[in-house]
């Protein structure tokens, strides 16, 4: 088989870092897509369609073929439903949820068969989080994305699925570990008893842009969490800074 070309949006820091060396590690062609003033190969943002759009076409233009789509771009807030900014909203919607759709709509014209499309979502598209709304309405609708994107591509051989991470420390993650507690409720509330790592999230990328009768699929990814209930960030983040 060809080498096979991969793009990872996202992929200059945390799980999408550790997915563009997995991805490097099992053979492919990794081109490295984020936001301007990040190391990547290619700049874009997900929610203005003529970069995502130009950003595959330019793949393909350059590459000569496209076989693994991975979109890791994400971006959170947090505050109570009666309180929330409704531009806080929409914003973050737009990178969680419009961005997987646009990525979804121009990876699917391009992907041939045997391409494979994996999203990362998150534990939250299943489990609420007070002081969540936004990302978690996001995370549940690209969840319901992917199955939906995975009828109506799997005639075509393209299988798309996506992959539900639980507790991994990134940079997005990063400053809500810094408050006192939070950290320790949602290791209370993992079976396992740990967080996860970039690279454990990454192997199961490589995994599924391999699995070749695998699609539609959200996979749990996250200590048994999922079994659980989720910290109350809100009531944390209260007691520390009062």
């Amino acid at each position: 088989m060809s080498e096979r070309v991969a793009v990872v949006i996202g992929g200059a820091s945390g799980i999408g870092a550790a997915c563009v060396d997995a991805l490097r590690d099992d053979g492919c062609r990794v081109v490295v897509a984020d936001l301007p003033g990040t190391p990547c190969d290619v700049d874009v943002d997900v929610t203005d369609e003529a970069q995502v759009a130009a950003l595959f076409d330019g793949v393909v233009e350059r590459e000569g073929r496209l076989d693994v789509v991975v979109n890791s771009a994400g971006t959170s807030t947090l505050s109570l439903v009666v309180d929330h900014d409704a531009a806080d909203f929409r914003r973050v919607v737009d990178v969680n949820l419009t961005g997987g759709f646009l990525v979804l709509k121009h990876a699917g014209r391009v992907l041939g068969e045997g391409g494979s499309v994996v999203s990362l979502t998150s534990l939250n598209a299943r489990q609420p989080g007070t002081g969540m709304a936004a990302y978690c309405s996001a995370k549940a609708g690209l969840a319901m994305l992917t199955q939906v994107a995975a009828l109506e591509l799997g005639p075509r051989g393209i299988r798309v699925n996506a992959i539900s991470p639980g507790l991994v420390v990134t940079p997005l993650t990063a400053p809500a570990m810094d408050i006192a507690g939070i950290e320790d409720d949602y290791l209370a509330n993992t079976p396992l008893g740990r967080s996860g790592t970039p690279q454990e999230v990454a192997e199961a990328v490589v995994y599924i842009s391999r699995a070749a009768w695998l699609t539609g699929e959200v996979l749990d990814l996250n200590g048994g969490a999922h079994l659980m209930r989720y910290p109350d960030l809100v009531g944390h983040v209260t007691r520390a800074f009062s």
